[in-house]
């Protein structure tokens, strides 16, 4: 009972608008006033302080900054040119090519939004003067940029790994092939779109040359995720430490060589990152508040009771999991949805024998979708604004990619292997 109030409090305060952060504490306070417990609220401030504290979350605001850096020069114009002289010549093709080049920028930034502003101020005027419309462009490009979540420098990976103890050496490589499956989804529709309404029937194919001179000019930035998942996967460094070597080569890059940035944008940048960070820190505090509460009050030994009335297989555990998670990412942005249900869904995750890291990866599959969905969707709103198209018209575009999107993360659900298969051959 305790359980279903707490939920119930917190959807009606997020549904009212207020805020997350004063929705997450104000749920934490109102419980424990309204249900008469005897916790003192110094412990709220304790809990809160004690969500921030950990040490690997250093790499929260590094990665964001590296991912500030490179999305601010023309690493984006380079990727989107490099996927056109690979992959224009297909049916669909500039809808081709804002997907890989989505998924390779995801692999250098780990932002979804970054992710879908980058590439969509790019792609998108090319997309609408080849005659796609705007609810299709803008609503492929929300739906590509959350690609970036599954790739190596992933901020809900990191969260994640802090969350569960599992290797982030192995979660950083367990998403790589789930994000090319997504991809290669998308990529199925935008062929399919492209043959029926004839808008776009691809280009010519390039020359070896022209496809070797985009290679050159996009290699030093494709190379990033390789060097920081290399690093994490030989011992190199940390995943903390990546991140600030991410940094690091993110400014040699977009400073020394592409020469995109002056030493005068770095300030503004950093205070960019240093405000987003703010922010995601926050909302991890204060659900740090509410997993104190959750814990102290037993509800996950609630919700484990409740669910194994309801599943009896790993198969029916995961179903509910993905079906509780696209109903709840519908109102919560990813990373506050993953830190609340992480710790409920793990214990039983280890009861229904459920490979913890293949657990990460479909979670954060699975919260990806939320940034795309009415009426929370950070990506919809960017891809929307860049696209100046309207919420309804993005929406009715949208649901072709949904359906593939829910499809791809069905085949991820339940074939395990495809999380694990860069590890085993990398070992």
């Amino acid at each position: 009972m305790f359980a279903a109030w707490l939920f119930l409090a917190f959807f009606g305060l997020a549904l009212a608008g207020v805020p997350l952060l004063y929705a997450l504490l104000g749920t934490t306070v109102g419980a424990i006033v309204v249900a008469g417990l005897s916790h003192p609220l110094e412990t709220i401030f304790l809990s809160f302080i004690g969500g921030v504290e950990p040490f690997i979350l250093i790499a929260v605001p590094l990665f964001i900054f590296a991912g500030e850096i490179l999305s601010s020069g023309g690493v984006g114009k380079r990727i989107v040119e490099f996927a056109r002289a690979l992959l224009g010549f297909l049916p669909g093709g500039l809808g081709v090519v804002t997907v890989a080049s989505c998924l390779m920028f995801g692999g250098v930034s780990g932002s979804a939004i970054a992710d879908t502003a980058a590439i969509g101020s790019l792609v998108i005027p090319a997309m609408v003067q080849r005659g796609y419309s705007r609810g299709f462009a803008a609503a492929l490009l929300a739906v590509a940029g959350t690609l970036a979540l599954l790739m190596p420098l992933s901020i809900p990976f990191l969260v994640y790994a802090f969350i569960s103890g599992v290797s982030m050496r192995q979660l950083s490589m367990a998403g790589i092939v789930p994000a090319i499956i997504a991809g290669a989804a998308l990529m199925a529709v935008c062929m399919w779109h492209g043959r029926r309404t004839g808008c776009d029937s691809g280009d010519g194919r390039l020359s070896a040359r022209e496809i070797w001179t985009a290679t050159k000019a996009a290699g030093p930035a494709l190379l990033m995720p390789l060097i920081i998942v290399g690093g994490i996967w030989s011992g190199y460094f940390t995943p903390t430490e990546s991140a600030a070597v991410a940094v690091v080569y993110g400014i040699v890059v977009s400073l020394a060589l592409y020469r995109d940035i002056t030493v005068r944008d770095l300030p503004r940048l950093l205070v960019n990152a240093f405000q987003t960070s703010a922010t995601v820190m926050l909302v991890i505090g204060a659900t740090g508040a509410l997993a104190w509460l959750i814990t102290v009050e037993q509800v996950a030994v609630q919700m484990a009771a409740w669910i194994r009335l309801i599943a009896s297989e790993p198969w029916q555990f995961l179903l509910l999991v993905n079906v509780i998670l696209l109903l709840l990412g519908i109102f919560i942005e990813p990373l506050p949805a993953l830190l609340l249900t992480a710790p409920l869904l793990l214990p039983l995750a280890k009861f229904f024998n459920v490979d913890l890291v293949h657990l990460g990866v479909v979670m954060t599959a699975n919260l990806a979708i939320a940034l795309y969905t009415p009426p929370v969707g950070g990506t919809l709103f960017v891809a929307a604004k860049l696209a100046k198209a309207g919420i309804g018209e993005v929406t009715r575009a949208l649901w072709p990619l949904l359906l593939a999107a829910i499809a791809a993360l069905f085949v991820i659900t339940y074939v395990p292997s495809l999380t694990t298969v860069v590890w085993r051959l990398a070992n």
